[in-house]
């Protein structure tokens, strides 16, 4: 499909110039798949770029560069519609030949190489140990670990990253909270403040902490051993409810290393070589007024204590320093007004911002029915991740963290996501995929080969609900490589759907049962319908793989 965009591409590029339009670059012709089939395959709203500055009617303007267009081989035609787009509309060689493709690469489908040598890391989640991971934890979790299948897809070399802290003020409440919880479980009688952590994960690790010690601890006030406790079991839990969500880390980078290794005292020592850095009250300011924001920030306050800008400047300036080409930071919606200060101390420090891309993301709202479930972290009225995958499983949980676009707010339907019926749009996506499985199935207990593609004649398939699945398989390599170059995840579940509908038209047309329509005793069309079958199989199981989640032969 590629060889066929660049060919229409740079059909068109030389159509403009010979209609006296001047000269444009690849860049500048954009090409979408049409939504409606009266439209074509293919479309480009050049015309509509250019009229502007021609100071002629856009339809007038793709007429003529209609006139003057060389149809590229493999398609049946051009037009001009509406405002002025021209519209492509694809041979069925060429649709038999992407359908081939589909059959060849199999597994390597969608996949491509335009990311090639490019070393990238994707951060998310970077949860410090404080206590399980929510629900909003698992909208960055999946996100992030898609985005980073989407990259590798495209032949990325990709690093996932988490960063914590385990020291600083909210560690300190935390290993309070244990120990006050400790000497409870031991028979003293002790208050316990409304901002400490109220869960019962540390009535869990309390206890632990007094099967192990005994009551031996009631007159320790040394935090550590409490705080280091908390610590291994939240971070040891934290593990294990990503590795159920299919998630592995390559690198955990504590931000106390910052601190041990001098990087940040290297940072201030930088900003005040240029200037851009200075005492005042007692603290350290960050002179951001220079580099054109609003106001100066502190970068370590009059306590001694640094601000979150410091650590953050000191381990993006550490990811440089480690040679990636590119950084993608996925954060939650409370980040949105404090990066800009992060990306200013790199700048300031002498680094290229924009190899730092910044992925925000929107808020859950988990729902049952109508009613919102509410939810605190320090009062334990949170429903964790690991409560979420035990009520919907982790593939429906990833599906829709999934099928939103990050930008928006998610409200998670929990009645919805336990419902186990094709209602359940990941469950519909994947009964298309089991329904493919029993038909193969099927076909080979019937005697016929369901592997024999490359000697199927694939002209057999001329029916429009047979061309229409072709037309829609041949857009997955386009949808991998939008959704890795754009960072938009969602697009592939809301691909596969589609796919998925448009395979259901196929399956019943003429209310006849999927296996009887396609396994007959026409045995040339049964081959041909059989490759088209394995080739849908094909890109659901790619697609379903792109976002984390299986593709069951049977359901």
């Amino acid at each position: 499909m590629k060889s066929h965009l660049t060919e229409i591409r740079n059909a068109v590029l030389a159509a403009v110039e010979k209609a006296g339009f001047g000269t444009l670059t690849p860049e500048e012709i954009d090409l979408s798949t049409a939504k409606q089939k009266e439209h074509g395959d293919l479309g480009t709203n050049v015309a509509l770029k250019l009229a502007p500055r021609l100071k002629q009617n856009p339809r007038k303007v793709a007429g003529m560069i209609l006139d003057h267009l060389a149809l590229p081989e493999g398609i049946d035609k051009a037009d001009v519609a509406g405002p002025g787009f021209i519209n492509f509309f694809l041979g069925r060689a060429v649709l038999y030949g992407s359908l081939e493709e589909i059959l060849r690469r199999n597994e390597a489908y969608g996949r491509s190489e335009q990311g090639k040598g490019s070393r990238t890391q994707v951060e998310f989640v970077s949860a410090n140990p404080t206590g399980p991971l929510t629900i909003g934890h698992g909208r960055q979790a999946v996100i992030g670990d898609t985005i980073a299948k989407l990259l590798e897809a495209t032949g990325h070399s990709v690093t996932r990253e988490y960063y914590f802290n385990d020291a600083g003020r909210q560690m300190r409440i935390l290993g309070d909270s244990v120990r006050r919880r400790y000497l409870e479980l031991a028979g003293e009688a002790v208050e316990f403040p409304e901002d400490y952590y109220q869960g019962e994960y540390i009535r869990d690790i309390a206890r632990g902490v007094l099967q192990d010690k005994g009551a031996g601890l009631k007159s320790e006030s040394d935090l550590a051993l409490f705080q280091n406790r908390a610590e291994q079991a939240i971070f040891r839990d934290i593990k294990a409810t990503l590795k159920r969500l299919g998630i592995v880390f390559d690198v955990f980078y504590n931000e106390k290393s910052l601190y041990e290794t001098g990087k940040i005292d290297k940072v201030i020592k930088a900003l005040r070589g240029k200037d851009l850095a200075y005492d005042r009250e007692g603290a350290v300011w960050f002179r951001t007024s220079k580099l054109g924001m609003d106001q100066d920030r502190v970068i370590v306050k009059s306590t001694g204590e640094p601000t979150y800008r410091l650590p953050d400047i000191a381990y993006h300036k550490d990811k440089m320093d480690r040679g990636f080409d590119r950084v993608i930071d996925i954060f939650g919606a409370d980040h949105i007004a404090t990066y800009p200060d992060v990306l200013a101390g790199l700048k300031a420090l002498g680094y290229d911002p924009s190899r730092v891309t910044v992925l925000i993301h929107q808020f859950v709202t988990l729902t049952e029915g109508r009613e919102k479930i509410k939810m605190s972290t320090r009062k334990a009225n949170f429903v964790t991740l690991d409560e979420l995958m035990d009520e919907v499983g982790p593939d429906v949980t990833r599906y829709f963290f999934l099928n939103r676009s990050m930008s928006s707010h998610l409200n998670f339907d929990l009645t919805l996501a336990k419902t186990q019926s094709d209602e359940n749009p990941v469950y519909y996506v994947q009964y298309a995929h089991a329904r493919i499985c029993s038909i193969i199935q099927h076909a080979r207990s019937a005697g016929v080969d369901p592997e024999a593609g490359p000697d199927a004649d694939l002209g057999l398939l001329a029916s429009e609900e047979e061309l229409d699945l072709i037309r829609i398989l041949k857009e997955f390599p386009r949808e991998v490589s939008e959704a890795a170059l754009h960072f938009e995840p969602h697009r592939i579940p809301a691909y596969l759907e589609e796919v998925a509908n448009v395979y259901h038209r196929f399956q019943h047309t003429g209310k006849v049962d999927a296996a009887l329509r396609v396994v007959t005793d026409n045995i040339p069309l049964t081959r041909a319908r059989l490759a088209l079958c394995r080739a849908t199989r094909i890109v659901l199981a790619n697609g379903l793989d792109l976002l984390g989640i299986s593709a069951p032969e049977r359901m």
